[in-house]
């Protein structure tokens, strides 16, 4: 295997990416490392062919190490250098992304980002499609070269793309244990163009031969956070024993090929097309694994391996939910088991205004609510009526041509007036689709199933003329709060 790919034009990554979150674990007791000194480490790296480097906002002075080293190189193209914008949910300002950039920029004393990812906490608010298109007027600036995401799931990867972001990647949990990203993850990468970069993939040191034969440990005896993470992924995936079968299979082909189970583990996610790289983290100056990690690229897995390892996985149950719902619903698959290590609070996404003894309204403050005399939703007693909702934002059309990214945004702006209520999706009894060309119907259904899987409203779709140019569907929406 190649030790580089091209994740987009002017921008070629190694297939093995060093991410330095530990970091960040590595001053927790509140020291700062010396960014000269620490950097340094990075250099035996380069050499082996290890080029990219992946950082955060929140990964302690991560950028500033890593921009220490590029700015020393006399061929700085030589690195490449990710970071993620990790805001706080809640409205986002033009000020504010160019704020986080310029931090970003100043902290790796560079001109322009070669890859700066982004992070939504909370889709119901579309303030995280104001982020993204904020961020793309800066990328036409030239403060950052390429655009992508984190932990986005499928279905709000699939919005942004449609609406004409160019991302270029989404950096997503992966692993044997977690093969979320085989299912529509890598059905919209394929159909857009985008590329996958794996974390997890040694699922914080549990996919090594450390762990083959160990009885299971408890909680409260794992000692770093990404064993606190990831022992509630072994858990959700099925439990010890289908983990320790996997290991075992895994090490069997570890022998056959004189490498490690961490070897095969991270080799194999690259088989995954949508895969462009793995994310492998690395304790600078402590911990170290540069050549082993070079290696595992020289490992050819052959289709009796492959189909070992699958038929090992099928004792496994899916991880729930869709890639990155570990941090936006339960179960919260965090070293805490909740988000209190990441959120205060989430700020709802509109503000209900009391109109009536028992009657409450919500405006989203489009032109066209003052023009026609309605509001987005109103609530009588226990009872929440949403009116025809598009896909609009401001004044942007939101999911291009694509008629189940404009879905998938129409529900969640019906989520959003929702738990503004102080209800859930799941308090929906009633949905009503138009769709305006009925060639459309499936795409839209599909959507709305994935949707409201479980909570199964009474439903209506039918083909009708819709107003405004490009509109796909409009959806109108019920619900009681029990």
């Amino acid at each position: 295997m190649r030790t580089t790919i091209q994740l987009a034009d002017g921008l070629e990554i190694s297939r093995v990416i060093t991410g330095l979150w530990q970091i960040a674990d590595m001053e927790r007791d509140g020291t700062t490392l010396d960014p000269l000194a620490t950097s340094k480490y990075m250099q035996p790296y380069l050499d082996a062919g290890l080029t990219s480097f992946d950082m955060a906002d929140h990964y302690g002075s991560s950028e500033i190490i890593a921009g220490t080293f590029k700015k020393s190189l006399d061929d700085k193209n030589q690195v490449q250098l990710f970071t993620k914008w990790v805001p706080k949910p809640g409205k986002i300002t033009r000020e504010d992304v160019r704020e986080a950039v310029n931090t970003a920029l100043d902290r790796m004393q560079q001109s322009s980002i070669d890859l700066m990812q982004f992070h939504a906490w909370y889709y119901p608010d579309a303030s995280w499609l104001d982020g993204l298109f904020y961020l793309k007027e800066l990328q036409e600036e030239g403060l950052i070269k390429h655009l992508g995401v984190t932990n986005f799931d499928a279905a709000h990867l699939r919005i942004a793309l449609a609406s004409g972001i160019p991302i270029v990647s989404n950096q997503i949990c992966h692993s044997l244990i977690d093969q979320r990203a085989m299912g529509k993850m890598a059905d919209v990468c394929k159909e857009y163009g985008v590329k996958l970069l794996a974390f997890g993939t040694l699922a914080g040191g549990f996919l090594t031969d450390k762990w083959l034969g160990k009885p299971e440990p408890s909680q409260e005896a794992l000692t770093t956070w990404s064993q606190m993470k990831y022992k509630r992924f072994i858990d959700a995936a099925g439990g010890w024993q289908p983990y320790q079968n996997v290991l075992q299979t895994v090490k069997n082909i570890a022998e056959k090929h004189h490498a490690s189970i961490a070897n095969i583990a991270t080799r194999y996610i690259l088989e995954n097309p949508a895969v462009a790289a793995v994310i492998v983290g690395a304790r600078l100056g402590e911990s170290e694994h540069i050549q082993d990690n070079r290696s595992m690229l020289d490992i050819n897995l052959d289709s009796a391996d492959l189909d070992a390892i699958k038929t090992a996985l099928k004792a496994f149950q899916m991880i729930p939910g869709d890639c990155g719902d570990e941090y936006r619903k339960p179960p919260f698959l965090t070293a805490s088991g909740d988000l209190s290590d990441h959120l205060e609070t989430i700020p709802k996404a509109f503000t209900p205004i009391k109109t009536g003894n028992h009657r409450e309204q919500i405006f989203s403050g489009t032109e066209w609510e003052a023009y026609a005399g309605y509001c987005r939703a109103v609530k009588i007693n226990n009872r929440i009526h949403v009116s025809g909702t598009t896909a609009t934002h401001g004044s942007k059309m939101i999911g291009g041509n694509d008629p189940a990214a404009q879905t998938h945004f129409i529900i969640d702006k019906i989520e959003g007036v929702i738990t503004s209520f102080g209800g859930t999706l799941a308090d929906v009894v009633r949905t009503r689709i138009f769709v305006n060309q009925l060639k459309d119907w499936e795409s839209v259904a599909y959507a709305h199933g994935e949707r409201f899987n479980g909570i199964n409203p009474a439903n209506t779709l039918v083909e009708a003329k819709l107003v405004g140019d490009g509109y796909l569907v409009e959806i109108e929406a019920e619900a009681v709060l029990s």
